[in-house]
């Protein structure tokens, strides 16, 4: 006759987690190398007007913006006082717009484009001409999504 032992006491041993702190900062480390963040410096002075009506915009990767204001003082010296169109980090013109545009739209998704939309961040105190000058642009480079940005105004007048 044979002898059969019975295993008895034996169970899986623990999985060890001593690799797991050094697994949660690569990832930690990785995560921040990738990141990008879009940072643009305003370069204009942007007091956006109060609204009643306002709505969200859905995905604000697909947003441009677009900044016309006055420049801000430590620009003054050089740009001086006249309202201005900043695009990105710098100032511009409103002939540099299709250009501006079309490197908005190699960022993104081909089928996604179509949804772009532009959105003019203008102080309250510009002029509609430079605003409408703008439009006029957006509209001749087929930008034709356009969105004004506001702020919640606190009561609604009755």
């Amino acid at each position: 006759m044979s002898k059969f032992k019975k295993k008895r006491g034996k169970t899986t041993p623990a999985i060890s987690t001593a690799s797991l702190p050094d697994i949660i900062f690569i990832l930690l480390f990785f995560f921040m190398v990738v990141t990008v963040m879009k940072n643009s410096e305003l370069k204009v002075d942007v007091s956006v007007p109060e609204a009643t009506e306002i709505q969200k915009l859905v995905k604000k990767s697909l947003v441009s913006y677009l900044y016309i204001g006055r420049p801000m003082k430590n620009y003054q010296s050089v740009y001086g006082t006249a309202p201005r169109l900043q695009l990105n980090d710098k100032f511009a013109t409103i002939d540099d717009i299709p250009l501006f545009l079309e490197k908005e739209k190699l960022d993104i998704q081909e089928q996604l484009q179509p949804l772009m939309t532009a959105s003019l961040r203008v102080d309250r105190d510009v002029t509609m001409g430079i605003v409408s000058d703008v439009k006029t642009k957006l509209r001749k480079s087929g930008q034709l999504k356009v969105n004004y940005s506001a702020r919640k105004r606190a009561q609604a007048l009755k």
